[in-house]
């Protein structure tokens, strides 16, 4: 998957991407990272690539020029592909989640655009922008960390980068639920006990413990995220349901045969 970061900051990014997994994904050639410096394709002599805002207001804006050309320096360079999505880093954009990143992994190039200051011009953002997005409901001084953001995550989501390929599909939001608790060595620490289900080596039991935990959790923390869930996966109760009355049966007949004794 390559990426292609649109930014005044280049190498705020790129210190930001090039550690960690996705500077080794990078390093294997698993994803590539192109950042484009908007302020190379300004015409102002003085590399200026904002201007005060038509009608006034505070700050200062963007300017659609050097943005454009800037952007047509990537897709230059992707004829006889599909094109692409181009992402704007903005706060009226829809929020940004786990299921987006998977999609978004599916893609082979995506440009992500960073604004700064009050923002871009509005008639190249209608020009070139296939989605906005955002990562909250706060103010950032620009798009270059939410891009840094979205980046690491979607790029988990890209088979052969994380060394497990189970773990992009195990952690927190990867089906609505959160991560379920974690233990390593050792097995005491500090009076706390690892759960015993996990030193068994029931593979059974430690999965079924595991999923319990996720939705004890997500049901307390995030129960929006655990009615989704729980709206796709009714068979799952089901299956408690059955297994419960199962057990009730099973009790009866023990306490039957306990009283005709």
């Amino acid at each position: 998957m390559n990426f292609h970061v649109l930014t005044l900051f280049p190498e705020m990014i790129d210190q930001g991407v090039r550690t960690s997994i996705t500077g080794r994904a990078i390093e294997k050639g698993v994803i590539s990272l192109e950042l484009v410096n908007i302020r190379d394709y300004t015409k102002d002599k003085h590399k200026k690539v904002d201007d005060y805002p038509y009608g006034g207001g505070a700050g200062m804006l963007m300017q659609a020029q050097p943005v454009y050309d800037a952007f047509l320096s990537v897709t230059k360079n992707l004829k006889g592909r599909m094109r692409p999505r181009v992402i704007y880093m903005a706060p009226q954009g829809r929020t940004f989640h786990q299921q987006m990143a998977r999609e978004l992994a599916c893609e082979e190039d995506l440009i992500i655009l960073c604004g700064h200051y009050e923002g871009i011009d509005q008639r190249v953002l209608d020009t070139i922008v296939t989605d906005y997005v955002s990562i909250g409901d706060y103010v950032l001084t620009g798009g270059e960390l939410p891009a840094m953001v979205m980046i690491d995550a979607v790029s988990r989501m890209v088979p052969g980068v994380l060394g497990n390929e189970d773990s992009g599909e195990t952690e927190s939001f990867s089906n609505y639920l959160l991560e379920y608790p974690q233990y390593s060595r050792p097995e005491e620490w500090n009076g706390q006990k690892v759960p015993e289900v996990l030193l068994s080596g029931n593979h059974e039991k430690v999965e079924e413990w595991r999923l319990t935990q996720s939705l004890e959790r997500t049901k307390e923390l995030r129960p929006d995220l655990y009615e989704k869930w729980a709206a796709e996966n009714q068979d799952y109760f089901e299956r408690l349901r059955r297994r419960e009355a199962r057990k009730r049966q099973k009790e009866e007949r023990r306490l039957r045969k306990s009283q005709e004794i």
